[in-house]
């Protein structure tokens, strides 16, 4: 009887132990990547890619990459590299509701005409910085593919000058991956 109950503790406690590792193996392995496109700017010309990866079930830390890829589009930005931190408010792991904070460096050409008994142009290459805020909600299948719509504002702090603007904007309806 001594034997049955102490072969009974043992296997208890081997079950406990595992249990603990396969605890901890899924919450390292709940954390996953993302790769998005913004659906919407690549309708306007503009390539917009993001990675994110989740932290937990309640956060993510992503890099969004635009740059424009049609020459008629009437924007001075070249380009802009957007970190994002977003706290989750949604049942599923990281998705649902979230809420937003961002950098933003742009480079983006500025052109001063002025026009008088001569014409002068000067074209120049800038970078600005915003930070900013941001709300959206996230999607995800069971299949891991997400849809997404997000808007975000912020404001200029490093080169926020009369030749751009004080405001920058962040709207996405974007479609990914999630592996």
């Amino acid at each position: 009887m001594k034997k049955l109950l102490l072969t009974i503790c043992m296997v208890g406690v081997l079950l406990n132990v595992n249990a603990q590792d396969d605890a901890s193996a899924t919450s390292t392995s709940d954390n996953f990547n993302e790769l998005k496109l913004n659906a919407l700017y690549a309708v306007v010309g503009v390539l917009d890619l993001t990675y994110e990866r989740t932290l937990n079930e309640e956060s993510g830390i992503g890099l969004t990459f635009a740059v424009p890829f049609d020459k008629e589009l009437d924007s001075d930005i070249n380009y802009y590299v957007s970190p994002y931190y977003r706290f989750y408010f949604g049942k599923k792991y990281a998705a649902g509701f979230f809420l937003e904070g961002f950098g933003m460096l742009s480079a983006y050409e500025q052109t001063d005409i002025f026009i008088g008994n001569d014409v002068v142009i000067n074209e120049e290459s800038k970078l600005a910085f915003a930070l900013g805020i941001g709300v959206g909600g996230k999607w995800v299948t069971n299949g891991g593919f997400i849809g997404e719509l997000s808007l975000g504002v912020g404001r200029n702090i490093i080169n926020a000058d009369d030749f751009i603007d004080d405001v920058v904007g962040k709207i996405s309806i974007g479609i990914g991956y999630r592996f």
